[in-house]
């Protein structure tokens, strides 16, 4: 028998009754792994610390894990991540339902500044969507438009057409939808009434209804006895009265139910008893994750150190240090902005902390104070107009300024309230120093790793058989690939390495075209840029920054397809056109400095003396994943990536979003390699998503 990867409608009515137990819980972060794990971690007044999975990819699942099974945090989260982040951090969980008797969850947060909603679809491709109070989609991982419903972002919500639930049925309902079958009782219970296949079995078992009999030979005496069958079920599944059971076949799992089922009994499937269904679905999906992960190891254990997965490791623990880093920063520069727009609207601000002090001073309460401060902004009062919130057991006030919110102590003037902000942030800046020096130590044991590796190599390093050479490998059938990687002071930039070995670097933004061509721009290299506005500073470098830099004469094959990275990086992409112009000058061309009585903006230059123009140059790149020595994604025009990968897919201007033409690229790749694993690690949406120009793609069909 082989194992379920998905819960079936009964498995999601009884996980319903037992995760609406966590209701109350608080959001402490989310995390999202590859394109289709969500993982929500919270923190229970009774229970603790409460992770919950959601997965909605090839394994469709929804529970409650035991915090010691949670995979690693990744590293940066994707956009999605921090979104949910921004929506969900200190909301409380409102619970679940189930939509009907379909295979729908619909998770709700409430927090005093918004409602959120994710709703996972556990049925057919997967997907998680995300909406607001309204039912709008705020983002969903993946973009639905078909002519029954559509899930994209501005949308309202649409859920699938509403089908038969057999566990509300009434009889002559029911009775009604058995007679307009042409088929047999179970194929009818499975499809007409969507109890699913072992479902389906399960009832007639029960109801000692031969399953394979014609509804043209059934009557009422066996709808009577089946449809009493449903009913028990329904009992059951409201009132939470479940034995569950986690069944193997010849020791390895193949499913978890909310009770015993005679269907597998009679099939001799051994099971196990657990004390909630939740326990034993989060129990059997460990063991299916294991026993996929024992497969891997088996065949790629060898005698050799497994250094790749300890570079792995420590390059992990970067990630998440770097996120952390990130992070301080961002709270910092958030609490700096507080403080300076206190001063920045001092009067206000002033105005505001005397009138609600004064108020307090003559015993007025913070009901009336708040009602008061109301009737203010509906007068139009601007100090009134800024208040948002009053809070009488902190005695704070939190007031908007410039679209920020920020709570002030009304006991405090203005400058104290500032200095707390400044205090804050100069706390954060500590905490992120600590993690700098914590980041630094990593690098150290990364390197340390890597020279053990070198050292083992350079002592037992035995000719390689006929066809094991990293580039003979079939690295797509391979269950385990090594992950080996490093950081490079380039991969903050758009870059790629021309089929000649250049480094071509080119900026993500305004602020990166200024730092290229006031930091990395060097006399024996070349600048390419285009003429449609909008398109990356691309230089072609003669050497790497520390490098002494001698005069090169570039290949034609390097120009060339530099050119083709500027215009197909700028706007001539995202216009949807399929070719455009570039041009290339020397360095000594390239000026900040403006002619008299103009002015250049920050990410802009002057270019001086004639140019070498490429007309008619294509738009179109290649994303690919690389196997040999490095492992990551590449992605760059197609004839300087894709002698370099295992496999490659090819794009041009089109109709899919740049975040949803990731997600369609990472699919291919997925039906490609035979190690899902490093693909997850390696070649993420979001990786993907970094090698894509800005704007519609689509892949080009080979």
């Amino acid at each position: 028998m082989d194992p379920k990867r998905e819960l079936t409608s009964v498995d999601l009515a009884a996980l319903v009754t037992e995760l609406n137990r966590y209701e109350g819980a608080k959001v402490d972060k989310v995390y999202l792994y590859g394109d289709d794990l969500l993982r929500f971690k919270m923190r229970d007044f009774d229970r603790g610390r409460v992770e919950l999975l959601v997965e909605v990819g090839d394994t469709k699942r929804a529970h409650a894990a035991d915090p010691d099974r949670v995979p690693d945090a990744p590293g940066r989260p994707p956009n999605f991540a921090k979104m949910l982040r921004n929506r969900l951090s200190g909301a409380d969980f409102a619970g679940v339902e189930q939509f009907e008797f379909d295979r729908i969850l619909t998770f709700s947060f409430e927090r005093g500044d918004e409602d959120t909603q994710v709703v996972a679809e556990l049925f057919g491709q997967g997907n998680a969507a995300v909406l607001d109070e309204t039912g709008e989609v705020v983002r969903s991982l993946e973009t639905v438009r078909l002519k029954s419903r559509t899930v994209a972002p501005g949308a309202q919500y649409e859920f699938p057409a509403s089908r038969v639930n057999p566990l509300s049925v009434s009889y002559d309902a029911f009775a009604r939808q058995m007679d307009d079958s042409d088929t047999d009782v179970v194929r009818t219970l499975a499809t007409q009434l969507n109890l699913g296949g072992l479902y389906a079995e399960e009832v007639c078992t029960r109801a000692g209804v031969e399953k394979t009999t014609a509804i043209a030979e059934a009557g009422d005496e066996e709808y009577r006895a089946l449809h009493d069958a449903i009913d028990d079920l329904r009992t059951r599944l409201r009132a939470g009265e479940f034995d569950p059971r986690v069944y193997e076949d010849d020791g390895a799992v193949v499913d978890a139910t909310p009770f015993p089922l005679e269907e597998h009994e009679r099939e001799g499937l051994d099971s196990e008893a657990a004390d909630t269904f939740n326990e034993a679905v989060d129990e059997y999906f460990h063991r299916l994750e294991r026993a996929a992960d024992d497969d891997s190891a088996e065949e790629a254990a060898s005698s050799r150190p497994d250094f790749e997965a300890e570079i792995a490791k420590q390059n992990r623990i970067i990630d998440q240090q770097e996120g952390a880093i990130e992070e301080f920063e961002e709270q910092a520069e958030a609490e700096r902005r507080r403080a300076e727009l206190l001063y920045a609207n001092y009067d206000l601000v002033d105005e505001i902390l005397s009138t609600v002090r004064d108020a307090r001073e003559r015993d007025v309460s913070w009901d009336e104070i708040r009602e008061t401060l109301a009737a203010g902004a509906e007068q139009g009062i601007p100090a009134a107009e800024a208040v948002v919130d009053v809070d009488g057991a902190e005695a704070t006030v939190t007031v908007e300024l410039d679209d920020t919110e920020v709570t002030v102590d009304v006991d405090t003037g203005v400058e104290k309230n500032a200095d707390r902000l400044y205090t804050e942030a100069k706390r954060i800046e500590d905490k992120k120093e600590g993690a700098l020096a914590a980041i630094e130590n990593t690098r150290e044991e990364l390197e340390a790793v890597k020279q053990r590796r070198d050292a083992w190599e350079a002592d037992d390093d035995p000719e390689p058989d006929d066809g094991s050479e990293d580039g003979d490998r079939d690295w797509l059938s391979m269950e385990s690939i090594p992950i080996r990687s490093s950081e490079e002071w380039y991969e903050r930039f758009r870059w790629f390495h021309t089929a000649d070995g250049f480094l071509v670097i080119g900026g993500r933004n305004a602020e990166q075209n200024e730092e290229i061509v006031t930091k990395y721009l060097d006399k024996h290299d070349r600048f390419f840029h285009t003429q449609a506005h909008g398109g990356p500073v691309t230089v072609v470098k003669a050497a790497g920054p520390s490098e002494p830099s001698e005069p090169v004469d570039f290949p034609e094959t390097t120009v060339e397809e530099a050119a083709q990275f500027a215009v197909s990086y700028s706007s001539t992409w995202k216009e949807g056109r399929y070719a455009g112009e570039a041009y290339a000058v020397d360095p000594d061309q390239v000026s900040k400095t403006p002619e008299s009585g103009e002015y250049i903006e920050k990410g802009s230059f002057v270019v001086r003396g004639d140019r070498t123009y490429f007309r008619n140059v294509e738009s179109e790149v290649a994303v690919g994943v690389q196997c040999e020595g490095e492992t990551r994604v590449l992605g760059g025009p197609p004839s300087a990536v894709e002698d370099r990968v295992a496999t490659a897919v090819r794009l041009q201007p089109g109709r899919y979003a740049q975040n949803d033409a990731a997600k369609m690229v990472y699919r291919e790749f997925k039906d490609r390699f035979a190690d899902q694993s490093f693909l997850r690690k390696v070649a993420s949406p979001d990786r993907i998503q970094e090698f894509l120009p800005a704007g519609g793609s689509e892949i080009v069909e080979e």
